[in-house]
């Protein structure tokens, strides 16, 4: 095999794979149509507005429990069932009970171990077939309050495939007839009151005119009325239309089913496209009552409705949910322990980053809206958070962050917060310049405690130039203050007076006798840390060179004397001054 050989076969099979690599990534739209929308001209909910909760069912506990890759068992199941009474569901499907053993044991043990509550209402999901739903009625024997939630696929799709080209009204006669066997049995549990709900399963892509005709053929046979008005669930099973498009098929439906007092309509999203909460949300301005998803959106494919988000959406606009998610981090550690599932950082609410910034003007805006709060009792309005972390028991310790990115106010934000270092304003470019840096060197994000030891290392009570032994302050006249230090500089003492109006200034012109550097000091402040008698008092300065003022160097001094701490402040910053650090404010 010859070398000119070789190298054509490798021109020839890379030639090919190009040509192979072109067709993989070649997009063949046509394929694919857009679902027509309805024809709704004189549409009301773009103007309406949500002004109080929907009717809230979780189906976290659906047959399969929804998608789980290892379904959970019993006793995780009902953990997660106490979770969801604990939050306040009051309407919550406990799966499939004719679909398997552990489905069905799953109930029995509700019962058994009485762990229903007075006010909840459990609700079970069965297929319109009649060897599940007498199998279900065996499940629901000393049950209290139920709902069958009876269910057959309408949509043209379904119709033609997993039907086999059934007609409309062999579609029809299998919602009626589950519907008449149904209310036959009722004999059969006297003792619980059934409440019915239907859904026409892919309402979203059933004909309008075709959905209403088989619920009102359902209603026909349950007769509902005012005071036992039937559930009627109009599923986005699969989520092939635009949020917009769905309310208009609510809002169409609301318009046009009969006897709308005897009905309550319920809203069942999928997020296929990535916008269930939007449809959601949508529907219900529509004219929706009821709302059926699951925590932190767990379903088949891409998920059902997450009912965190859409709930906590409403709380963020005044609205009380009767959903209690103030320990959030509590749901969301018995849901990952039950379901076996994980919560991505960036979900909302939830997430473990969507209440941190990183970035240096996100972080800058948050601590001047913190601190704006801490002096007022406005209404929540912090930039960049649109509720407050501490509603849902978050702490407010993960809202700022620090890696290289991040900003001044950041680094300042957490040494206030955590640690009660009040930096002045001024000094937070120096902290925030010097702090990013470190970040950067070690390539990752900085803990609280890191941020603390590089601030204290770099910026509190220096000594690695000049060292304080002793000192003493004595006043001469109202107006004239005298400082006499000894200081410590590579072994060496150094004795020193100076003269001035005050204990501060006096050392500062005792300081300016040394040789090696001359400076002038630009700002001086001090607070205290702690309310005792032996609280720490804690102070900043700022020192300039003679030479060159725009070379300006901040220290910290930290000491139960708020003299000796403006003393130590000054030194670190003349410390500073003689040896600075790799990173600067320039």
């Amino acid at each position: 095999m010859t070398l000119k050989w070789v190298i054509g076969l490798s021109y020839l099979l890379i030639g090919q794979f190009a040509l192979n690599f072109k067709s993989m990534k070649k997009s063949n739209t046509s394929k694919y149509h857009p679902f027509q929308p309805i024809s709704l001209p004189d549409r009301q909910w773009p103007d309406k507005k949500i002004e109080h909760p929907p009717i809230w069912c979780s189906v976290d506990l659906r047959d399969g429990n929804q998608a789980l890759p290892i379904p959970m068992n019993i006793e995780q199941k009902v953990k997660l069932f106490l979770q969801l009474v604990h939050i306040g569901f009051k309407e919550i499907e406990v799966g499939f009970p004719s679909a398997s053993d552990t489905e069905f044991n799953f109930l029995r043990r509700l019962v058994d171990d009485q762990l229903i509550p007075d006010d909840v209402t459990i609700q079970v999901l069965v297929q319109a077939r009649e060897a599940l739903i007498r199998r279900t009625f065996e499940s629901l024997k000393g049950v209290p309050k139920a709902i069958i939630h009876l269910y057959n696929s309408t949509s043209i799709l379904q119709r033609r495939i997993t039907f086999g080209d059934a007609s409309k009204e062999d579609i029809k006669t299998i919602a009626v007839n589950g519907t008449k066997l149904i209310k036959s049995l009722l004999p059969e549990i006297p003792e619980t009151i059934i409440r019915l709900q239907y859904s026409p399963e892919s309402f979203s892509d059933t004909e309008s005119e075709y959905a209403i005709e088989v619920c009102e053929a359902v209603m026909d046979v349950w007769e509902p009325n005012e005071d036992n008005q039937i559930i009627l669930n109009l599923p986005s099973t699969v989520e092939w239309n635009l949020p917009n498009t769905y309310a208009d098929q609510i809002e169409w439906f609301c318009r046009n089913i009969k006897n709308r007092p005897h009905t309550i309509i319920s809203l069942h999203t999928h997020n296929d496209r990535g916008t269930g909460t939007a449809a959601t949300e949508l529907g219900l301005l529509a004219g929706a009552d009821r709302v059926e998803g699951t925590l932190f959106g767990n379903g088949e494919r891409t998920g059902n409705l997450d009912l965190v988000i859409v709930a906590l959406n409403m709380n963020s606009h005044g609205i009380d949910t009767g959903l209690d998610f103030s320990q959030l981090d509590e749901v969301r550690r018995v849901y990952e322990e039950t379901t076996g599932m994980t919560i991505h950082p960036r979900q909302p609410y939830a997430g473990e980053l969507v209440f941190t910034a990183f970035s240096g003007s996100h972080q800058d805006a948050i601590k001047k809206g913190m601190d704006r709060l801490d002096k007022s009792d406005d209404t929540w309005a912090v930039p960049y958070l649109t509720i407050d972390p501490n509603d849902i028991g978050r702490s407010y310790e993960a809202i700022i962050r620090i890696n290289s990115q991040s900003g001044k106010g950041g680094v300042a934000y957490i040494l206030k917060r955590e640690f009660d270092y009040d930096l002045p304003k001024k000094m937070h470019p120096e902290v925030g310049l010097y702090i990013n840096g470190q970040a950067d060197a070690r390539g990752r994000e900085l803990s609280f405690a890191e941020i603390l030891e590089e601030y204290k290392k770099e910026f509190v009570n220096r000594t690695d130039v000049l060292s304080l032994k002793k000192y003493r302050i004595s006043t001469l006249t109202a107006d004239l203050v005298e400082a006499s230090i000894i200081l410590s500089r590579d072994g060496k003492d150094i004795e020193i007076e100076g003269r001035g109006n005050g204990p501060i200034n006096s050392v500062v012109y005792a300081m300016k006798q040394l040789d090696w550097k001359d400076f002038n000091l630009e700002e001086y402040r001090s607070h205290s840390v702690g309310q005792s008698s032996a609280s720490t008092s804690v102070s900043y300065i700022q020192i300039s060179s003679k030479t060159d003022p725009s070379k300006k160097y901040w220290g910290c001094g930290v000491h139960t004397s708020i003299r000796r701490s403006g003393i130590n402040a000054l030194i670190s910053a003349y410390n500073r001054s003689l040896r600075p650090s790799t990173v600067q404010d320039k």
